[in-house]
């Protein structure tokens, strides 16, 4: 028999060990087991803590528990807790690195276990059952890199970009011969370019990639505007801190992108020339007053909220995930980017005063850690 002894401080959650009591204040206390090759894993669960299991939908996750990627379309476990803002944080883990609760069930505590294939049901509640596991680990995992390795080969002259909407069903395919300098009859200023439904300012003056992002919405976020008053100098700063706080980020090596939305580009037929000369006016002299080098996307589509009638939204348009995504496969040099110091801040929140919750649900869709605009600059 070996002992453990652990001394533990006061802590917000609730610790669970092999179905032991939650202890809330400091204790010392020693705990017996058998020694054996294989160790047991716990699990750090408060009441509200939910567990969640999907299939990953691109490769920029990163295990907690190993520190490792998690392959795209392999199965991943979830930790799902509320951060001290009320706003939910995922930890995401390998199926072999999960650590199990005391008390074992699949389908009664798993989100999203009906909609996984059979095999992988099996293995999950093997593995909550506290059966061996790896033969069944291995042979889900097998065949999901089996089709994996099928749908990159059968794609291998261009890159494909799917969207994390999977009822959407839509694969946008990036192609610089698709890049224009105009965007359908609006011509576009020096260094702005459009694709598709996205308007992109290509690359800004001592623009550095880099795997720290520090992405902002625009309007009612960075730059006070308003919807009645069009014109490049409508506008100003939202919080005086901004300059400084944007120069700062810059100085530690993160690179500033700005995604916002801006239908009125597209709405604005007879008028899109001076919509997009606002827009773009606004950006430019923006980044003039900041003084610090920003990459832009700026989605012009319209979602089903808009007037015209459309069959689905637009991907590129937020709260779709399309416009990071676009940036992070095309526009980022290839560097992989680090999901646990990126970030991203935007006024749609769906608060009660807030017009939408398109912010959150971008940052949410994306696996990014969220701000309102009054959190992170101060209001």
């Amino acid at each position: 028999m070996n002992t453990l002894r652990f001394s533990l401080l006061p802590i917000p959650k609730f610790f669970f060990l092999n179905g032991c009591h939650p202890y809330k204040h400091r204790h010392n206390f020693s705990v017996s087991v058998n020694a054996s090759p294989r160790p047991f894993r716990v699990i750090l669960m408060a009441p509200s803590e939910t567990i969640v299991a999907e299939y990953a939908k691109s490769n920029r996750s990163t295990c907690k528990a190993c520190s490792k990627a998690i392959e795209s379309k392999t199965l991943r476990l979830g930790l799902v807790s509320k951060d001290k803002r009320g706003y939910n944080v995922t930890k995401w883990h390998h199926l072999s690195c999960f650590p199990l609760p005391s008390s074992h069930s699949t389908s009664d505590i798993i989100t999203g276990f009906s909609s996984l294939k059979s095999s992988d049901q099996e293995a999950l509640t093997k593995l909550f059952a506290g059966e061996d596991q790896s033969e069944a680990v291995c042979k889900a995992t097998e065949e999901i890199q089996n089709d994996q390795q099928e749908s990159e080969e059968s794609d291998s002259k261009k890159r494909k970009l799917s969207t994390s909407d999977v009822k959407a069903g839509m694969n946008i395919i990036f192609s610089v011969s698709d890049v224009k300098s105009s965007y359908k009859d609006a011509t576009l200023l020096p260094k702005w370019k459009a694709f598709q439904t996205i308007i992109f300012l290509e690359r800004d003056d001592g623009l550095q990639d880099s795997s720290k992002v520090a992405a902002f919405d625009f309007d009612g976020c960075l730059a006070n505007t308003s919807v009645r008053i069009s014109g490049s100098n409508a506008w100003s700063l939202m919080y005086p801190s901004i300059p400084d706080k944007l120069q700062s980020l810059y100085n530690n090596g993160y690179k500033l992108v700005i995604f916002t939305n801006e239908s009125n580009i597209e709405r604005w037929k007879n008028k899109r020339q001076a919509a997009v000369d606002s827009k773009i006016g606004r950006l430019n002299n923006f980044i003039d007053k900041v003084k610090v080098p920003i990459q832009v996307f700026i989605a012009c589509g319209i979602g089903k909220s808009g007037k015209a009638v459309t069959k689905e939204d637009d991907p590129f348009r937020k709260p779709k995930p399309g416009m990071w995504q676009l940036m992070e496969q095309y526009f980022n040099s290839g560097i992989t980017i680090d999901m646990d110091q990126s970030f991203y801040v935007g006024d749609a929140a769906g608060r009660p005063s807030d017009h939408s919750d398109a912010d959150i649900k971008f940052a949410e869709a994306n696996g990014l850690k969220f701000y309102v605009p009054e959190e992170y600059f101060g209001a």
